[in-house]
């Protein structure tokens, strides 16, 4: 056995860290951090667009800073898919995740510390970038800790899916408390010490990952790089032509995350369906795939509302006086993960229990993206003065929310790689994240349109496109089931 081997095999054959390899808790301590930054800044970020400036806003029209926090999700989602390019093509996973968490540190220091819209421009354009690569790529360095029989995998995952939601339950919760008692800067400096943090952390034990994570799958010929480097260079050069020409502007970046995700969702479904080497029963499964990509694009335009119309809503709508002291705005993006947390396990273990007698995929999908429309409906009863809503009304709405979320999001991934043909595994997994990404981009557009002096109208309009949507899958179930070929 060589050196790097046995080196894999000490790794993987470890038990320190709840009797999975201890290299676990790096990776899970860096997620942590991540979540946390990413989630705590997230939880600020609406309200500082739009408060004035007497309460240490930008003053940004309501409408624009629901499509910037759009886009800004929507371009997270996005760059997923360049993170896994550099992963495959250019340094490999384990230094992309690296210099990825670099790129996340960078952009919470210039929110903290650039003033006004170009802290805004930089800190978001450099979180997203960053956000993307880390998240493409610890899924893949975790799946490295074990080999393909080790009994261990699934609970490893469910110990690093905890981390993610430990994370971003008390992002908000520091942040949201900064904001509140000091000021917006102070809290998305706590989001730059944390992920600072998980970097400082991570940097020390990376050295103990298998060597596998430091290769590069399909590395580009040599002469190659350079195009894409002068291609890289150009696409910069035009897009800053383009905010110059004001062409690019802050009211229309979430639907130009539309388009480029719409396009590029268009492009990869047909290069997959129309390459000849796509047997027909893969082929078959792709077309399985749309109605699923379809409605996964609405139950993430509407569950991504936390983030716009919900914070809006907590912040204008919502009693947050606890015993006479008044709850930040941003503890209420605290809530779901406290029930993924709680129901998680509860949902894993139904769906063990149930066996080969659980729902088909399509049927999971669109039952998850009917209940989130239920959850929009849930507002209408809540009053409608100015922070009269009761704090319980919002916590039942997001439980709603969580249990429509652990309906549809666990078994998307997994719906994407099982549908995948042999040849396009990754793309398919892009194909995925782009319908989070359209999903998430729209979420803020249609924030848009909400009024929070006559709001039952959003809430009526959008829950039922999501019910409608939803119930359309679940009856169309059995004709996408057959055309998956065999795949549950």
């Amino acid at each position: 056995m060589s050196e790097t081997q046995q080196k894999t095999h000490d790794t993987r054959s470890d038990t320190g860290f709840f009797g999975q390899p201890g290299v676990l808790a790096n990776l899970f301590g860096v997620e942590l951090w991540e979540r946390f930054s990413f989630y705590g800044m997230q939880g600020i970020l609406v309200i500082y667009l739009y408060y004035s400036a007497a309460e240490g806003g930008l003053g940004i029209d309501e409408g624009v800073a629901t499509g910037i926090v759009g886009a800004y999700g929507g371009a997270v989602y996005l760059s997923t898919i360049l993170g896994a390019w550099f992963a495959d093509r250019l340094i490999g996973p384990e230094r992309t995740l690296f210099y990825a968490a670099v790129c996340v540190m960078a952009g919470h220091v210039a929110l903290a510390l650039l003033p006004g819209l170009v802290g805004v421009g930089v800190g978001l354009v450099l979180i997203a970038l960053g956000s993307g690569g880390v998240k493409a790529n610890a899924t893949a360095l975790v799946g490295s800790l074990y080999d393909e029989h080790d009994s261990r995998r699934d609970a490893g995952f469910s110990l690093f899916y905890m981390g993610i939601n430990i994370g971003a339950l008390i992002g908000p919760l520091l942040t949201g408390l900064l904001q509140k008692e000091i000021g917006f800067h102070w809290g998305f400096g706590a989001a730059a010490v944390g992920m600072a943090l998980g970097l400082t952390q991570y940097a020390l034990f990376r050295g103990r990952l298998p060597e596998e994570t430091l290769h590069v799958a399909n590395p580009l010929p040599d002469g190659r790089v350079v195009r894409y480097v002068v291609g890289a260079v150009v696409m910069l050069a035009l897009i800053g032509v383009l905010v110059w020409a004001d062409v690019i502007t802050a009211d229309r970046l979430a639907d130009i995350v539309i388009g480029i995700s719409l396009v590029a969702a268009v492009a990869y479904f047909a290069v997959i369906l129309l390459d000849k080497q796509v047997t027909g029963v893969e082929r078959s499964r792709i077309f399985a795939f749309i109605p699923l990509f379809v409605c996964n694009v609405v139950f993430w335009s509407l569950y991504q509302q936390q983030f716009t119309v919900v914070a809006i809503y907590a912040d204008k709508r919502l009693d947050r006086d606890l015993l006479g002291w008044e709850m930040p705005v941003a503890w209420v993006n605290s809530i779901n993960p406290v029930f993924i947390i709680v129901l998680a396990g509860v949902f894993a273990a139904m769906w063990t229990k149930l066996g080969d007698r659980q729902p088909v995929t399509p049927l999971k999908f669109g039952a998850g993206t009917a209940l989130m429309g239920v959850a929009f409906f849930c507002f209408l009863p809540m009053p409608g003065g100015e922070n009269t809503a009761p704090l319980l009304g919002i916590v039942g709405i997001l439980l709603v929310f969580t249990l429509a979320e652990l309906l549809i999001s666990p078994v998307g991934l997994s719906a994407a790689t099982k549908l995948a043909p042999k040849k396009f595994a990754t793309q398919m997994v892009a194909l995925y994240f782009l319908s989070i990404a359209l999903g998430t981009a729209l979420a803020g557009t249609l924030a848009g349109y909400y009024d929070e002096a006559a709001e039952a109208p959003f809430f009526i309009w959008v829950g039922l496109a999501a019910v409608v949507t939803g119930v359309v899958v679940m009856l169309a179930s059995k004709p996408i089931h057959k055309l998956m070929a065999g795949v549950d």
